[in-house]
């Protein structure tokens, strides 16, 4: 049973990987050497090749394109009378053809580039035919990855640039011309080859092949192991180990799917032996492995778009997402804990347990490369791009080492380490096709919203939300989590963020709000992350229940519940930028903020179970809530009294003071429980 679910959420990560073709010999040689190339390509970019940005991402884009159509069919279902576009067991003439001019056409700005921009705005009719079929082609390879949600979304956006003069006034737009649609969208930075397309080629390849690399070196495994033998002994130990070893394997993945058949296979079937229901252990599973996109330094590429479109330095990032994150896992923790209250199910014993010498011995090497690309990062503050290629030449040292120990002769550790090396080379630009090609399908949509409609927009979405920032953020929320459902996190937040994030924040200014524009980027991230485990599509969500033997739906809707959390923190930090860390540069004053929210999330996540010390009773429940709010957001409690925003932290005191006053009243009644059990035992007998 295990194996089959272990099959099926491996094939919903072959899908989302681009791995559905099997290849004939000489099939296999040409997608390999067309991955590999282009992982050394963005390697020697890293390291000693400089090349104009705008070339970069065409070449990028090129390799993208290519291996999406050698890689993928036309159509996944068989259907009577198409079969040829449907082939799986090689790659039929028409997807050559298709991957050839697709290369072409992105290739194009390159080759003409001179000439493209001594015209600019005056596209000859040669221009325009090849952005046309650049467009059709780029967005028939979007389709083929990540499903027709942004291909129909772009091609909406696209009838309303040209159609905006004759649509009903409210929505009325003056429009665009061909040439001036042509000239922004394929021959500029401005659509295809924009911001997301720009961050794709020079950082996110490097951190997703650096991840790719880890995976096949089996970091994986060892975080796993080593999660295990740290917390497998204590109450839900499987669970909590389930939490720790998906942020881990997060902070180098990136993707929601990859850290469920990362860790699922052996978290899932550990959690159900120790009596967590089906359901559970895979929403468990579901949840710690949705949240790995929240944790820097990757967070599932979205880190490195929200760095250039709020321009502002990646390690600011990195600063504003850490507490948040740590935040969300921790209640994630919490809640694997009270479940296993709850159900009173204990560890696992210690001899089924990895011995922690062993697991750290076979495996702290991992480690190593990690902590470059941090020293490199925070300490150095070196640009990411830079850190992750230092870091990758570090992993490949550290993969030879590895060989070496496993072959103990110089012709093994060779064949051994250059076999990792591919491999990872391979599975690193599989993994980066769909984020690539989602980065420009989406910069269609931006491009389009930079022609003007972006005020129009604006305009509406303020009618909607009548100028109530709950309401605006709550449309955002849903509208994200909509997208989302049909699309990759990263263009999800593409998307949202061109459309909404300007909105959030000027519509809080007109109310008194000040809302960072980096916690209104954040927020449309976070909402887009939770489609990956929302009913009915969560892929997230299926994969797990694969593994778990459970029912799909009823596993995303209990992982959606479990990520209420994380809702709520995206709500908590918009309304109180401190825990973004927005002005703050303070150490002692940072690690306050982060051990009250600590404490503010464990308080909500005893509400939200129903369970603390023991089951709550209804008069609990004001106390859990009230507690949480003060911790998450002192401020607001501070401007009810008029007390000056300088003291608002006092308001800490409060909080925990309520905190504590439900925890007493709790363990009285635990005790009182406790006595009347053991008192009916002993009149029992």
């Amino acid at each position: 049973m295990l194996k089959r679910g272990l099959k099926d959420a491996e094939e919903i990560l072959r899908a989302e990987a681009g791995e559905i073709r099997s290849f004939r010999g000489f099939e296999k040689i040409i997608v390999s050497s067309v991955a590999i190339l282009w992982a050394c390509f963005q390697l020697s970019l890293a390291g000693f090749i400089v090349l104009d940005s705008t070339k970069t991402r065409a070449i990028h884009l090129a390799f993208a394109l290519v291996l999406c159509y050698l890689l993928l069919p036309c159509m996944r279902k068989k259907k009577r009378g198409l079969s040829y576009f449907s082939v799986t067991h090689r790659i039929p003439l028409i997807d050559y053809i298709f991957a050839i001019v697709a290369c072409l056409s992105a290739l194009y700005i390159v080759i003409d580039y001179e000439g493209i921009a001594m015209r600019a705005g005056l596209p000859l009719k040669r221009d325009i035919i090849v952005g046309l079929v650049l467009i059709f082609l780029l967005l028939e390879a979007s389709r083929r990855v990540i499903g027709p949600a942004l291909s129909i979304i772009a091609l909406l956006f696209t009838a309303y640039a040209f159609l905006g003069p004759y649509m009903p006034e409210v929505f009325a737009f003056k429009g665009v011309s061909l040439r001036k649609y042509l000239s922004n969208i394929t021959l500029s930075t401005e659509g295809i080859y924009g911001i997301p397309l720009g961050v794709s080629a020079s950082i996110v390849y490097l951190f997703v092949l650096m991840g790719a690399l880890l995976e096949r070196a089996g970091a994986g495994r060892f975080f796993t192991d080593l999660a295990l033998s740290l917390l497998g002994r204590y109450k839900g130990g499987p669970a909590k180990a389930a939490v720790v070893s998906s942020g881990a394997t997060g902070l180098i993945s990136g993707s929601s799917i990859a850290n469920i058949v990362t860790t699922g296979p052996f978290t899932i079937p550990l959690m159900k032996k120790i009596g967590y229901p089906a359901k559970k252990a895979a929403a468990t599973e579901v949840a710690a492995s949705t949240d790995g996109q929240l944790m820097p330094p990757i967070m599932g590429a979205a880190a490195f778009i929200i760095a250039e479109y709020v321009n502002v330095p990646y390690i600011e990032v990195v600063k504003a997402a850490a507490i948040p994150a740590f935040v969300s896992y921790f209640g994630l923790f919490c809640i694997t804990h009270l479940e296993a209250s709850k159900l009173g199910i204990s560890g696992l014993p210690k001899e089924e347990l990895p011995d922690i010498k062993k697991t750290l011995k076979s495996g702290a090497h991992y480690f190593i490369p990690i902590g470059v690309l941090l020293y490199e990062l925070v300490v150095l503050r070196h640009t990411p791009e830079t850190a992750a290629f230092r870091a990758i030449l570090v992993l490949i040292a550290v993969i030879f080492y590895q060989a070496f120990v496993k072959q103990r002769s110089l012709k093994g550790t060779i064949v051994e380490a250059f076999g990792i090396i591919g491999r990872g080379f391979i599975q690193g630009s599989k993994n980066m096709i769909s984020v690539s090609l989602a980065c420009a399908a989406a910069g269609i949509i931006v491009g389009i919203v930079n022609m003007g409609i972006g005020g129009m927009i604006t305009q509406i979405v303020e009618n909607l939300s009548r100028g109530n920032i709950f309401l605006l953020l709550t449309i955002t929320a849903l509208a994200s989590m909509l997208l989302g459902m049909g699309l990759p996190t990263t263009a999800t937040y593409i998307v949202m963020a061109s459309l909404t994030a300007p909105i959030i924040v000027s519509v809080g200014e007109l109310y008194g709000f000040f809302i960072p524009i980096m916690a209104a980027h954040l927020f449309c991230f976070y909402f887009g992350i939770l489609a990956d485990d929302t009913p009915p599509v969560g892929l997230a969500a299926y994969a797990a229940s694969a593994i778990a033997s459970s029912e799909p739906i009823p596993t995303g809707i209990q992982g959606f519940l479990y990520d209420i959390r994380t809702s709520i923190i995206a709500f908590m930090f918009v309304f109180n930028p401190d825990l973004i860390l927005h002005n703050i540069n303070s150490i002692p004053q940072a690690l306050l903020i982060f051990a009250m929210a600590l404490v503010a999330i464990a308080s909500f996540e005893n509400f939200a179970q129903g369970w603390c010390l023991t089951r709550n009773r209804w008069y609990d429940i004001p106390f859990f809530l009230a507690a949480s709010f003060v911790l998450f957001y002192p401020g607001a409690v501070a401007s009810l009294f008029g007390i000056n925003d300088e003291r608002k932290y006092l308001f800490y005191l409060l909080g925990l003071l309520i905190y504590s006053i439900v925890l007493g009243i709790q363990k009285i009644r635990l005790r009182r429980e406790t006595s009347l059990q053991k008192g009916a035992q002993h009149a029992s007998k």
